[in-house]
């Protein structure tokens, strides 16, 4: 079993011996509701008893806002799209609206799906346009909160963002999605302590190296190198001989430098 924390550790072990279900299903049923037990055993056994109400309303929600019923039956495009997030009161400009790409699974930034966006919803349980909007009220105040669900978005937003064809993400787009996950005016997690504006420096360091594109590993590294900046922002946890991107080493370095602490860490 992969690493969790304590809490989901028990969350998991209570799932399965209450459904009397596998790990791996408890895990997929936890981590679809944001590690809420009440709510992943209510939705284990309303899919486990066929065809639900909510399956059929959300069908009906989806033809709604589809773009061109005949031509693309069981996708919504981003007229669509646009008008269905308006009516469920969600910004474009907030992580809370990423975090409803990355439940529904989309395919590409703007867009649903019918499978995902049926079985995305299915797992809140949500059975109206309000019920939708209760969840996007619980999106953005766990959002910032559960490491675990902020991490499941942030990860989603790379292949979310990322232009067609391409497998690395453009330096200009990665910096706006930077700007929207750290910051905290947004939903996201800021990215600054006290002493250190983070973020800031984060993309002047970039920008000082060319605004190369951003490949999956820096940007994934780069939000696990955020939470240790928390941990201890002077570098305690971190190694020369570390498995950090090239980028990320580069950058503690850097920011030594604007402490005034020379250019390399000494480490004991």
């Amino acid at each position: 079993m992969p690493p969790y924390t304590t809490a989901q550790k028990q969350a998991i072990a209570q799932f399965v011996n209450l459904t009397n279900s596998k790990d791996s299903i408890a895990v997929k049923a936890l981590r679809a509701t944001g590690w809420n037990l009440e709510r992943a055993i209510d939705s284990f056994f309303g899919s486990s008893a066929g065809p639900s109400k909510s399956t059929k309303f959300l069908n009906e929600v989806f033809d709604s806002y589809r773009d061109d019923p005949e031509d693309n039956p069981d996708g919504i495009g981003i007229d669509g799209a646009m008008k269905f997030l308006g009516d469920i009161q969600v910004q474009l400009d907030e992580v809370a609206c990423l975090a409803i790409f990355e439940m529904c699974k989309c395919p590409s930034m703007g867009e649903f799906s019918r499978e995902g966006f049926v079985e995305g919803w299915k797992s809140t349980q949500c059975e109206s346009h309000d019920a939708m909007a209760k969840h996007v009220k619980y999106l953005r105040t766990n959002i910032p909160k559960e490491s675990d669900l902020f991490r499941r978005v942030y990860r989603f937003t790379f292949p979310l963002s990322r232009m067609q064809g391409q497998r690395n993400l453009q330096f200009e787009i990665a910096e706006e999605q930077w700007k929207l996950l750290f910051t905290a005016d947004r939903g996201g997690v800021p990215w600054n302590t006290a002493t250190t504006p983070w973020l800031d420096w984060w993309i002047e360091f970039l920008e000082g190296r060319g605004k190369k594109p951003v490949n999956k590993d820096l940007w994934e590294q780069t939000e696990v190198f955020m939470r240790k900046t928390f941990e201890d922002e002077n570098f305690g946890w971190w190694s020369p001989d570390g498995a950090w991107p090239g980028a990320l080493d580069d950058f503690v370095g850097f920011v030594k430098g604007k402490r005034g602490q020379g250019s390399e860490m000494e480490v004991e």
